[in-house]
């Protein structure tokens, strides 16, 4: 497709709503006003006036029906395609038996035929008409709303007879006097607002596209996806896509997935797709075409540097979103003046009796388990736990078998009680762990969070493990090497919003260590569709409530702010 063709195949729904907003306009101010009297004579030659009135009463239904539908052409929905055309073929013959109103029965089919020539771009598909589907809601909603205005004229003129609420209710809806005369009064803007609130929801029900998985992933998909990161989970955020609370998409041969959720109409990748890179290009085009069935705009957190290009191929967009900071171990040490805090911090919490150790999590006794998880909750101070891309749900995974925890006890207390906690996942096919749960006790000692760190980095390095995966630090480049004037003044920018997000803060505490950077990116679709996938990207992450939550906005967990003072 050339370039131009395929930026009016991008338009066509936005033409196309728009000629239908037109086109159900002109057919409800040709229904409100009379005939032109000479096309009205000659009518009645072929039919009788009764006729007449009665076509100009199903005209002005018909294109405010139009109006309602004009929105979800839009969205490129199918259905409301289906319906437009209809409509519009409909609309036309009535302009000309209700008035010969010839000039808008030509722009209504020549708008019916553009919506036929740009079928294509309607690709939302919708639920299967079904005796259990949600279309069939659509009659209940109509004799709900018709039964509130009845009740509505009933209850207004003393409990008048049943077919003079009827007469009156069926003039009020057609915004016509009635016998009860109730349409100068409220109860008429009252019925009114039940008419256009019905056809609203019948709207809303019978375009709504075909819903995503509602259900969890199985046992069994479960432990495909497990396999296929075993076998091809290199990159340090594969392992997180084994959290319970995300669905599964595999490519058709099953030899890649992606892990996603659904947020603010976007179906949200988990960073980079698993599998063979041969596999992916095709993957993340099938999970694209499953998106655009169900209305939905694709986007990805936390893609990597590696993988950016395979997504601007598909025609997605992407943007820096930060840096993971990754360590060196068999590089890393603690000589030397940059790095003295650091050793002091750690020279500091041995004195003060801490000790560290690291274990698999299987190797756990259950109070030992009950025990982390409670250094875990404490660890939060009341904070929603945080993470979609970057962290683990739980220490108690079905898939924990590699996982390994650091445990940092009080040796001067006499129980021994654990303290602090780091969590790590491994990454396949290369030597690296990846910090899941950074948490400490609150009231420890300054400094425990690095001592953790650099315990987990030495005892990681007797394992043979060559690098760490540290934590993510949003838009760390533009706090420690902007490239331009925009760079630096975005810099400035967040570091202003420090005291709500801490971005500057964590970035610092990463710095410590020396690590290398490696950047992340956001991936959304479409030229406007970068603030719904930021939205949808902070809402999955944790970093913004949705509208309906009232917790607090503080950072926490694995590649929040890690509990150092």
């Amino acid at each position: 497709m050339t370039a131009p063709h395929a930026r009016i195949a991008r338009l066509t729904p936005a033409l196309a709503a728009f000629a239908a907003a037109v086109v159900g306009a002109i057919n409800v101010a040709s229904a409100l006003t009379p005939t032109i009297r000479w096309r009205g004579h000659l009518l009645l030659d072929f039919e009788p006036v009764e006729a007449m009135r009665l076509l100009h009463a199903i005209a002005l239904p018909t294109g405010t029906a139009l109006l309602l539908v004009a929105p979800y052409l839009l969205k490129r929905r199918r259905r409301a395609w289906q319906v437009a055309v209809v409509l519009m073929l409909a609309l036309g013959l009535l302009d000309l038996f209700k008035g010969l109103d010839f000039e808008e029965a030509a722009i209504t089919w020549m708008c019916a035929a553009l919506l036929v020539r740009g079928r294509a771009a309607f690709t939302v598909d919708h639920d299967a008409i079904t005796p259990r589907s949600a279309v069939w809601r659509v009659p209940l909603l109509g004799a709900f709303g018709l039964a509130l205005a009845g009740a509505a004229a009933w209850a207004s003129q003393g409990h008048p007879s049943l077919s003079s609420v009827a007469r009156e209710t069926w003039d009020l809806m057609r915004w016509q006097s009635g016998p009860l005369h109730l349409d100068d009064m409220p109860l008429a803007a009252i019925v009114h607002g039940i008419e256009v609130g019905t056809l609203l929801a019948m709207a809303y029900v019978t375009f709504r596209p075909l819903a995503g998985p509602r259900a969890l992933p199985s046992a069994s998909a479960r432990s495909a996806a497990a396999a296929l990161v075993r076998a091809h989970g290199a990159d340090t955020l594969s392992f997180f896509k084994l959290r319970a609370d995300k669905h599964y998409f595999f490519s058709a041969d099953r030899s890649a997935f992606v892990g996603y959720r659904v947020e603010n109409g976007v179906l949200l990748l988990s960073g980079d797709p698993v599998g063979p890179d041969g596999a992916l290009g095709d993957l993340v085009a099938q999970v694209r075409g499953f998106a655009e069935l169900r209305g939905l705009r694709l986007g990805a957190v936390g893609a990597s540097e590696r993988l950016r290009p395979l997504y601007e191929r598909v025609g997605l967009r992407t943007l820096y979103l930060g840096d993971e900071a990754i360590i060196d171990i068999d590089s890393f040490s603690l000589e030397g003046r940059p790095i003295r805090k650091v050793r002091q911090s750690v020279s500091r919490l041995e004195k003060a009796g801490y000790s560290a150790r690291l274990e698999s999590v299987t190797a756990l006794d259950p109070a030992e388990i009950e025990a982390v998880e409670a250094v875990l909750e404490r660890g939060r101070e009341g904070a929603p736990e945080r993470g979609f891309s970057m962290a683990m749900d739980s220490i108690r995974s079905e898939h924990n078998a590699d996982t390994l925890v650091l445990l940092a006890r009080d040796e001067s207390d006499p129980g021994r009680p654990i303290r602090g906690v780091l969590h790590f996942v491994p990454c396949y096919g290369r030597s690296a762990m990846s910090l899941s749960f950074m948490r400490r006790d609150p009231g420890t000692p300054n400094g425990l969070t690095e001592f953790m760190v650099v315990q987990a980095i030495e005892l990681l390095r007797k394992r043979g493990v060559q690098e760490m995966s540290l934590n993510f630090a949003a838009f760390a480049r533009w706090l420690h090497s902007p490239r331009h004037v925009t760079e630096r003044a975005l810099g400035k920018l967040i570091a202003l919003g420090n005291p709500f997000f801490q971005i500057e803060s964590l970035y610092r505490f990463n710095a410590k260590f020396f690590p290398r950077w490696e950047p992340r990116y956001l991936v959304y679709e479409g030229a406007l569709g970068l603030p719904r996938a930021g939205l949808a990207a902070m809402w999955a992450e944790g970093q913004l409530p949705k509208p309906l939550e009232l917790s607090p906005v503080v950072a926490g967990g694995r590649r929040g702010i890690p509990s150092a003072r």
